[in-house]
């Protein structure tokens, strides 16, 4: 009886560091909400920004799985690392950086903007519910649950109506990013979201 409350108790511990590991981690996403509104008012400045923060990571992770630590940034890592991440190179930020300053380049600022918000809001917070609430499990997805994908699509809708003031365009990205979140693609949805959503936006707007 002893033995099975421990392992309840070291499940229930995993669980709970988990789930404070994903939302460390989707805190980072949501916070990419903010790109939009410095790319209206200083693209170029904002894109080199985002950049070099992306370079900064890159030459920082390439330090700490070599052993060396660098002050604040290998320790955010570490802290937002999945399990599956341990022990190599955390590839999720470089993925979001690049999404985010392909969606720029590529869309125009309001179609962008849609794919970036649908990044920070959608994908983001779909991961957080799928692991709080998520008990249905979505086939050959890797693990994604439909508590998850329903929180994405709203998300979604919600931003891309906030940005283009139209309900069908809201519906389609939605619908796509929806689809999109759902494929067992790991940290290289953070890059399709935002340039698929945006190109979506692009088409339809």
């Amino acid at each position: 009886m002893r033995f099975f409350c421990a392992q309840e108790g070291i499940e229930a511990k995993r669980k709970l560091n988990s789930l404070k590991k994903e939302f460390f981690r989707k805190t980072i996403h949501v916070c990419t909400a903010f790109v939009p509104v410095l790319l209206h008012f200083q693209k170029i400045p904002t894109l080199c920004l985002v950049a070099a923060a992306g370079i900064f990571y890159v030459v920082s992770e390439s330090f700490r799985i070599r052993g060396h630590e660098i002050p604040i940034v290998s320790a955010v890592t570490a802290a937002a690392a999945r399990k599956r991440d341990e022990n190599k190179f955390v590839l999720g930020p470089v993925t979001l950086v690049l999404g985010i300053v392909a969606a720029a380049i590529l869309w125009d600022e309001k179609s962008a903007g849609i794919g970036i918000l649908a990044l920070a809001f959608g994908d983001g917070l779909a991961s957080l519910a799928g692991k709080t609430f998520g008990t249905v499990k979505i086939p050959l997805t890797q693990g994604k649950t439909a508590a998850g994908s329903l929180t994405c699509f709203f998300a979604i809708f919600c931003a891309a109506w906030f940005v283009s003031e139209n309900s069908l365009v809201a519906l389609v990205v939605a619908c796509v990013g929806a689809f999109v979140e759902v494929l067992p693609l790991k940290d290289f949805d953070n890059l399709l979201i935002p340039v698929v959503l945006g190109g979506t936006a692009q088409f339809l707007l």
